[in-house]
């Protein structure tokens, strides 16, 4: 594949786990937390589409990560870059699997205990996944306001994730770190998936090491 169907597979491929991860996230994940009992047991088939839409999102993880190394692969950092990211898709697919263990379940604690070590086994991933960010805002340089806001986001995701662990009252401020992490992470790998889709890999056929 030359630079340009890469680019334009990456784009497509993030636009795929984006709307993956809204529908599995908002749509599903919020229904469980509201209505645990009844989500489950008479709504069971919306848990069921949400878990193949989150493994979705790690198939099309491996994709980009693929397209990427592909499209930068003479950098020095983007192995180490992919490298973060494939922990992050791996540490994912095994969250997943809480999922289907709350769907044998018929007791309301059950359920919202395995939601949570979704939840928890997810924000690990998240760490090496700001790790892969900055890493990748270093890579690509250009365009500049891309790379900024794929940088904040990659250091947010990591203080995130932080925060979690190290601020024992961390709910009180939960509202804060979350428009922290949401805003430059929608602008920056937004951005970037539209850029990849419209402009990314033209001019070039490979990328110079830096």
């Amino acid at each position: 594949m030359n630079s340009r169907s890469l680019s334009i597979t990456a784009g497509i491929s993030y636009w795929i786990i984006f709307f993956a991860a809204i529908f599995a996230n908002f749509f599903v994940l919020e229904a469980i937390i509201k209505s645990p009992i009844e989500t489950v047991q008479t709504n069971h088939l919306i848990v069921r589409f949400g878990i193949v839409a989150f493994l979705i999102t790690v198939v099309f993880d491996v994709v980009v990560a693929w397209a990427l190394f592909k499209l930068y692969k003479t950098h020095d950092l983007i192995v180490l870059s992919i490298f973060f990211r494939m922990m992050h898709a791996a540490i994912m697919g095994v969250a997943i699997f809480a999922l289907p263990l709350a769907l044998n379940s018929t007791i309301e604690i059950e359920i919202l205990k395995q939601v949570d070590i979704f939840n928890t086994i997810w924000l690990i991933g998240l760490f090496f996944f700001g790790i892969h960010l900055v890493l990748l805002s270093i890579i690509i340089k250009k365009p500049t306001f891309i790379a900024i806001f794929l940088l904040i986001a990659g250091v947010m995701y990591i203080t995130d994730t932080a925060a979690h662990f190290l601020i024992s009252n961390y709910e009180d401020y939960s509202s804060v770190f979350l428009i922290l992490v949401a805003i430059p992470s929608v602008i920056g790998e937004m951005s970037f998936a539209i850029w990849l889709i419209i402009k990314g890999g033209k001019g070039f056929k490979e990328i110079r090491k830096r």
